[in-house]
């Protein structure tokens, strides 16, 4: 094998639909255009969501509600979550790092816990933030919920 017989494999070169070149082309005549109307002239495109002139979806469908640009998103782990942690990894200290390694928070996450479920075993949990019942179930095993 060498440069002089090197080609593309079968079927991955496909000819150009050569468009206006006479009737005998097949694609003469409105060049594939159809007749007449807006889409048949050179310049002509139409807007993003534009339905011929009916009022566009994105118009139609009411408007409401706003995003608050200073809302704070957490990761939400629950106690059930952290007491299965505790009795896997048999630690006393649960941090935000150890949260990252198995995959139930990003890095950058702000990590909440909440007080779903039962927590059985001893722990210190360092969080971005504590719901009150987790804190107290935390806290009455003598643990410690300490907020970053």
């Amino acid at each position: 094998m060498d440069l002089s017989n090197l080609k593309p494999a079968k079927g991955a070169v496909k000819k150009n639909k050569r468009i206006g070149r006479g009737a005998g082309s097949g694609h003469g005549g409105t060049s594939t255009r159809g007749h007449k109307g807006a889409g048949s002239r050179s310049g002509n495109s139409r807007k993003i969501g534009f339905e011929g002139g009916q009022m566009p979806l994105q118009r139609r469908v009411p408007k409401f509600g706003f995003k608050n640009i200073n809302r704070i998103e957490y990761t939400g782990i629950n106690l059930d979550v952290i007491q299965k942690l505790a009795e896997q990894l048999s630690v006393s200290e649960l941090n935000q790092q150890i949260f990252v390694e198995k995959g139930l928070a990003h890095k950058n996450d702000r990590i909440k816990i909440l007080g779903r479920g039962e927590l059985k075993a001893k722990v210190n949990v360092k969080a971005h933030a504590f719901s009150s019942t987790a804190k107290d179930a935390i806290e009455k095993l003598g643990g410690s919920a300490e907020t970053l």
